[in-house]
């Protein structure tokens, strides 16, 4: 029985001034941080930090409240909460130090958890008709904010920070008495309990979580509710920089932001029941992105010459329009906060805790992730304005992401009619859809039928390998990117010791070693089309950062840590872009295919290495790319073309991945299914000889410059380190065919016997004082790497059609075909993740060996007997008699039935 009005009336209010009151605590920093940043001479950074901390809290706290919420009843929880949160706060006043600052500020955070409890609340007393516009007026709480901006600062002038935080903790705690006393069970919660049925298990209020639909309602969160409260925990100190305010005009203007970032959520409730949650998104990041890109405009003065004389004009801001501004942006994140959490209740009714708690969960890491951010792009770029430009980002992003959601929706409802539409309708009358529609999904994909693939499948096929290649070239041109410019730092200013310009060149190894995990199986559930686009998208990001960071040598080390870890983006890449490309090639040509995509996507290390040593000798960008360095000699250098130089290149390739790429129906498939792979002992066997193989290309890749630097000082070894790249990518992409006709794992056991020996010379060469020797043992390290990169890739997919017939000997034909193939795609893209580790230990190896022995050799000597450990692991595995592969690669058995022998 539906609750009478007076009953939803009670339960709504009561609830609504509750989250106010914990929104006005859990921003409580925002003015109070002022004064003990003043009182701890913290930095810009430390500052961040403390007053993003409790954001942390109640992002992370939200996803647990959420399912305690389900299972204890919300009015339980909810006055727990704010007794709890009036605790911390209180005792923050006894804290006398930065870290216990830190301490306190994670207990204040509690209050931002609030949120969820109070959606799985109320929603429970209302129809679904009427949920919007409940939730609306709940998610006026915002207003807390507001309440602590306009009344904090008069507090802290007349009793200090102590008496606000003591005061804020006092009231937050009465409330949380005073719910408990007069609030009620929901509904739903006193039927339960009546009928003795236990509370969902923590299995089924999680289910939701795993459809991408949830991330995608997250992501908007993130900007609407996330970038609220950044802004409102930023605008303050903003304020009083940029237009040289007293903290209390600042804590009115930013008032005046939350305020309208607020109050109107209920407003957005009424129209979502009214238009719908998705008409009101569309306005929601339509006029954002506007109004962001007016707000991110930073002050510029230009000067024309007009027909009679100079004109000039500025395009800064004023106070008071940057405030009107202000408003108008806060009136549509209100707009949307309403509208994300309409469409939750009507999606997944049963679960609103647990899919509402992450959706606020990530919107609240937004609230703590952004103002950290904010401050670092400061220290970055010296521009006020760049926290608006991520905010615009992140808007587009997202509109994007959700109209083509909405476009693959209809297209899933109406077919191929869509189609045959022309591009425009001017084009109706010459308009042939047989002709000039490129199908974006193929669901019909048959590569090992010679006359499917004669016919149509190739063509296909080489197009999306030709999008691919220099997608993925420019994937390793900003991966390796650090391994030329730590070799410049020192010269332009940085103070950096000879350790942290290793870990520089060994980080992006590492970030994109670990994405490429994560990067293995995306291709398989968002299709090969966007995720190439996104993946090569992302680029733009540390390339940008890297030309900004490098002109100032006064860049804190951890904003180079952050962007070489950033440079990780490209090293992921590798890992979807193997998988995508295998799908598409029939097996007697996988081998080639994977060894051109690989390849000639290889070649961007050592295309970076040649490029960048001459573009950072001229102001290739004029005085839009920045002023230049000077050297030691007295010689300018522009350093920040090394990351620039790449971003018109990533754009013309995002474009095109987007426009001519396919994705294929028999790749698609869930995590769940693709994780089988963590089951198969070939799948572990793989890892490691590809950490010997690809490891040791691209960990040789990212520390030869600075290893022969350390070396041989009196040679200048950036004319000829790009050489190693440039003959490992081209032996991968020249010798696929090789694998292909005599065997992957016999090229395999070959190729570790020639590395073996090519580190014998390179020790030689270091200990005989001899470049030539030196260069030459590299130069031969480098080939083998290369040919072996591509003879263990071809074995994946001939090793898994045989395990798969042996593992399912009743499923048919095809069945077989299409596990082999999707399991050997998902252990490719896998063991690249392992693989690219290898670019994170050896550059460090070099660096550790160093430190404790002075010279590089103890290094080399650890990589040649892992070498020997595959030489050994190859034979035994695969290539002696008996072995997985040997009487397949030398003709005497032919392929299992799942596929065609070759």
């Amino acid at each position: 029985m539906m609750p009478s009005h007076s009953q939803q009336q009670r339960a709504l209010w009561l609830s609504t001034l509750a989250f106010t009151l914990c929104f006005a605590v859990w921003t409580i920093f925002s003015i109070i941080g002022l004064s003990i940043k003043d009182e701890l001479q913290l930095s810009e950074f430390e500052y961040g930090v403390l007053i993003a901390t409790p954001v942390l809290t109640g992002s992370l706290i939200r996803l647990i409240l959420g399912v305690w919420t389900e299972r204890f009843g919300g009015r339980l929880v909810f006055s727990a909460q704010m007794i709890l949160t009036g605790l911390a706060t209180f005792a923050m006043t006894f804290a006398n130090s930065y870290f216990t600052f830190l301490l306190a500020a994670l207990g204040v955070g509690l209050a931002g958890g609030s949120f969820i409890i109070g959606v799985a609340y109320v929603t429970k007393w209302y129809p679904q008709a009427s949920q919007g516009t409940a939730l609306g007026v709940f998610g006026m709480g915002n207003v807390g904010a507001a309440v602590t901006t306009f009344l904090a600062p008069f507090a802290l002038v007349a009793w200090g920070w102590q008496g606000v935080a003591q005061l804020w903790a006092a009231i937050i705690a009465v409330m949380g008495v005073v719910f408990y006393l007069l609030a009620k069970d929901d509904p739903d919660f006193t039927a339960r309990r009546a009928q003795g049925i236990s509370a969902p298990s923590l299995a089924e209020q999680f289910a939701p979580l795993k459809k991408l639909q949830v991330w995608r309602f997250s992501l908007y969160y993130f900007f609407v509710f996330g970038g609220f409260v950044a802004l409102a925990l930023w605008l303050p100190y903003y304020l009083v920089q940029v237009y040289d305010v007293d903290i209390r005009t600042a804590g009115i203007a930013a008032a005046i932001f939350s305020l309208s970032a607020s109050i109107f959520r209920a407003y957005g409730g009424v129209l979502s029941d009214r238009f719908g949650a998705r008409t009101v998104m569309y306005w929601t990041l339509g006029f954002s992105a506007l109004f962001l890109f007016m707000l991110s405009y930073p002050p510029t003065d230009y000067v024309i010459r007009g027909r009679h004389g100079p004109i000039a004009f500025s395009t800064e801001m004023g106070l008071w329009p940057f405030v009107v501004t202000l408003f108008a942006l806060g009136f549509f994140m209100s707009l949307g906060k309403a509208a994300v959490f309409r469409h939750i209740p009507v999606y997944y009714p049963k679960h609103v805790g647990s899919v509402g708690g992450l959706v606020g969960m990530i919107g609240g890491l937004g609230g703590f992730v952004l103002p950290i951010i904010f401050g670092a792009l400061l220290d970055v770029t010296g521009i006020w304005t760049s926290a608006f430009v991520l905010l615009l980002l992140i808007v587009v992003v997202s509109l994007g992401w959700m109209h083509f959601s909405i476009r693959a929706m209809e297209r899933q409802a109406h077919g191929a009619a869509l189609d045959r539409l022309p591009n425009f309708p001017e084009l109706a009358e010459i308009h042939d859809p047989d002709r000039t529609v490129m199908a974006r999904v193929i669901d019909d994909w048959r590569p090992e039928d010679p006359q499917f693939w004669n016919d149509k499948g190739k063509k296909i096929a080489t197009r999306n390998l030709w999008i691919s290649i220099p997608a993925l070239l420019l994937a390793f041109a900003v991966w390796m990117v650090w391994s030329v410019v730590v070799s410049k730092l020192p010269s332009i200013g940085f103070d950096f010791t000879q350790d942290q310009l290793f870990w520089l060149a060994a980080l992006p190894a590492l970030s994109g070693a670990t994405l490429r995990i994560f990067y293995s199986f995306m291709v398989p559930i968002f299709g090969g089309r966007l995720w190439t686009t996104l993946s090569t998208a992302s680029l733009m990001i540390p390339a940008m950062g890297i030309g900004y960071a490098v002109q100032d040598p006064t860049t804190p080390y951890l904003i180079f840590i952050v962007l070489a870890l950033l440079c990780g983006f490209g090293g992921g890449n590798f890992a979807s872009s193997m998988a995508n490309i295998s799908f598409f090639y029939p097996r007697s040509e996988k081998g080639n295919a994977m060894g051109l995509n690989a390849g000639l996507g290889n070649l961007g290390v050592s295309v970076m290495q040649f490029l960048v040593p001459l573009v950072i000798t001229a102001g290739v960008f004029g005085a839009l790319g920045g002023a230049p360095q000077l050297l030691p000699d007295g010689n300018p250098i522009w350093m920040q073309n090394a990351g620039f130089i790449w971003v018109p290149f990533i754009m013309v390739s995002t474009a095109l991945a987007w426009l001519g790429m396919n994705d294929l129906a028999d790749a698609r498939s869930s995590f769940r299914e693709q994780a089988v792979i963590f089951t198969r002992t070939q799948n572990w066997v793989m890892c490691l000889l590809y950490v010997g193989t690809f490891g040791s290309f691209i960990g040789y890749s990212a520390g030869f410059p600075l290893l022969s630097g350390l070396a041989f000082p009196e040679i200048n070894a950036l004319q000829f380190v790009f050489l190693g790249p440039l003959i490992g990518a081209l032996s991968r992409a020249g010798s696929g065919w090789l694998a292909d006709r005599i065997g992957g794992g016999r090229v395999t056991f070959w190729v570790f016997v020639g590395m073996i020996f090519s580190v014998l010379v390179v020790i030689w060469g270091l200990q005989s004082a001899s470049f030539s020797i030196f260069f030459a043992g590299f130069m031969a390290l480098f080939f083998f790497t290369g040919v072996g990169n591509s003879s263990t890739f071809q074995m994946i997919p001939v090793i898994m059609r045989k395990e798969i017939a042996r593992l399912y000997p009743d499923r048919s034909v095809d069945e077989q075909r299409r596990q082999s193939e999707r399991e050997a795609a998902a252990i490719v893209a896998f063991t690249s993740a392992i693989g690219g580790y290898g670019g994170f230990f050896i550059p460090k190896a070099y660096g550790t060996s160093i430190g404790l022995t002075g010279a590089p050799l103890a290094a080399l000597w650890a990589f040649l007997a892992f070498y020997v450990l595959c030489l050994v692991v190859t034979w035994a595995v695969y290539t002696r008699r008996g072995g997985l592969l040997h009487d397949i690669e030398r003709g005497r058995r032919a392929m299992p039935a799942a596929i065609p022998a070759r």
